[in-house]
């Protein structure tokens, strides 16, 4: 009779082939609704012809009279921005 452990062959430590180590799992934290918004927020641009549009609103509100168009200007953008987020 022979035994289980006799009928196995031996291994040397130089067959077997060393693991590989394995790439660290990057887990990539999920991104909030309103972080996603902020970036989104972040990358728009109003086109010119949107901001024009909407400075031109506010001198046509004021009746063509008065006001500064800088600061219809900026202020349509500064609108823009808002709506986007």
């Amino acid at each position: 009779m022979v035994s289980a452990a006799a009928a196995a062959p031996a291994r040397s430590r130089a067959a077997i082939a060393p693991r590989k180590p394995r790439p660290a799992a990057t887990k990539t934290p999920a991104a909030t609704p309103a972080a996603m918004v902020e970036s989104v927020a972040a990358a728009y641009s109003p086109a010119q012809e949107e901001i024009e549009a909407l400075a031109y609103s506010y001198w046509a509100t004021r009746g063509y009279q008065g006001g500064c168009p800088e600061e219809d200007w900026l202020r349509a953008e500064q609108e823009l921005h808002q709506r986007a987020r």
